[in-house]
């Protein structure tokens, strides 16, 4: 069944033929149409998928180069552990990058199958005792409870001493639609990611599923949860110059300054949108790689406000 698009997306022609090209991001399999035109994440991504997904040489190469970059594109304080968000965690690829780095983690996604698969490679690395996806980790982030292990102690550790070696955390794993917010408390994480997600809330499954909504509530529960002096950076696949203008407007709307960077904004192939968002005002958006002075590859998230002048990105 095909899925609902925001309103605002390119007309259904055209949507077909951007169906049938290749998308670099979550694609279960070479040729793919984008999965997001086909089914929500929770149903495309099962184990048969998640498995594949996972084993697939091109998208561990894939995913590793973006959440590298992302990661540079954060500019966290350097030789200060942190405690990152991964948002569309996935089979944990980006949380291993974040883990090399010697960040702890914690990764939130829609599928209980990725979840699945994320766990057995956490396990794997840091040979730790199993971990419940599909109940969810970081209960003690949820809104409103108080344990004094599990994501606080993560959220202890890495708010303390640089001295603390985080490179031995394993990742820690929640089984969350970030379409309906992020259940942990206020000013937690010192930054977040989010590798070839956000996208995915710019379609539904029926009249009743609102898009914006969806962005708005994520955004909204992003700047709830993140520390006032942390950055977030979200790369993604819009469909459109429309849906990219949607998806920065959200986040203006509930207070992040920052904009989109589009690295080589020239090349079909290599192209890649992040979203690096800030909570300071002075915030200057960092250097897209391979733009050139005809084409920046940078927008300001304040002018994509509805009434502000403009091209796309």
């Amino acid at each position: 069944r095909r899925r609902r698009a925001l309103p605002g997306a390119p007309p259904r022609p055209l949507r077909r033929r951007i169906d049938a090209h290749r998308s670099p991001g979550r694609v279960g399999g070479g040729g793919m149409s984008r999965p997001e035109l086909q089914q929500a994440p929770e149903l495309f991504y099962d184990d048969r998928e998640a498995s594949k997904y996972h084993a697939s040489s091109r998208m561990v190469a894939i995913q590793s180069e973006i959440a590298g970059r992302a990661l540079e594109l954060l500019a966290l304080p350097a030789d200060s552990p942190a405690l990152i968000l991964d948002i569309g965690c996935g089979s944990g690829l980006s949380g291993g990058i974040l883990e090399r780095a010697g960040h702890a983690w914690v990764g939130v996604d829609v599928s209980p199958a990725m979840l699945r698969v994320a766990n057995e490679h956490v396990m794997h690395r840091r040979n730790t005792a199993p971990l419940d996806a599909a109940e969810g980790y970081a209960r003690a982030e949820v809104e409103g409870e108080s344990d004094d292990d599990g994501a606080t102690a993560a959220a202890d550790d890495a708010s303390s001493s640089s001295g603390v070696d985080h490179s031995h955390r394993r990742g820690d794993l929640m089984l969350g639609d970030m379409g309906q917010g992020l259940p942990f408390r206020p000013g937690t994480f010192d930054g977040a990611v989010s590798v070839s997600a956000v996208q995915w809330l710019c379609y539904s499954e029926s009249s009743r599923e609102d898009p914006r909504r969806r962005l708005d509530a994520f955004f909204a529960g992003l700047y709830m949860v993140l520390k006032r002096s942390a950055r977030a950076v979200l790369q993604f696949y819009p469909q459109s110059t429309e849906q990219a203008l949607l998806i920065s407007r959200s986040a203006s709307r509930v207070g992040f300054t920052g904009g989109l960077v589009v690295d080589f904004p020239n090349s079909t192939k290599a192209k890649k949108h992040y979203l690096c968002l800030s909570f300071e005002s002075a915030y200057r958006v960092p250097r897209p790689l391979g733009a050139n002075e005809g084409r920046p590859g940078v927008r300001n998230i304040a002018a994509a406000a509805p009434g502000a002048a403009g091209g796309g990105p």
